[in-house]
């Protein structure tokens, strides 16, 4: 399958999928995004606007940045983190959005998801 193909359909899923997800400033959305070699998570409130937290591969307070990349190690790692960036705010509940990627059990959705729910967050 051609690579623009394959980004239509994944940019038509995040917009289905958005459709039916909206954060608000009790419950904001937790999106996650995983690009070729890095992962980024935000916590966001849809109603303002506004992104209240967030971790990724590329903060420079994140241990060891330079070897983390888009897999499922990393997953884990940026999870923990993101959790611990949300409680920071006063955040435990959220509404997951995988924006478009495809959530297979024991992969790196599932590993981020499963990491973050450890920390404490509540989906």
């Amino acid at each position: 399958m051609r690579a623009e193909v394959k980004r239509r359909i994944e940019q038509k899923r995040r917009f289905r999928i958005r459709n039916k997800i909206k954060g608000t400033a009790d419950r904001p959305r937790m999106s996650v995004r995983f690009t070729e070699r890095n992962i980024y998570v935000q916590f966001i409130d849809d109603v303002e606007g506004k992104t209240l937290a967030s971790a990724s591969t590329r903060h420079k307070e994140q241990a060891d940045r330079v070897k983390l990349v888009a897999n499922k190690a990393s997953a884990e790692q940026i999870g923990k983190a993101a959790a611990e960036a949300a409680k920071g705010v006063g955040i435990t509940d959220v509404i997951f959005d995988r924006s478009g990627s495809r959530y297979v059990k024991g992969g790196k959705v599932d590993a981020l998801a499963s990491a973050a729910r450890a920390e404490g967050l509540k989906f």
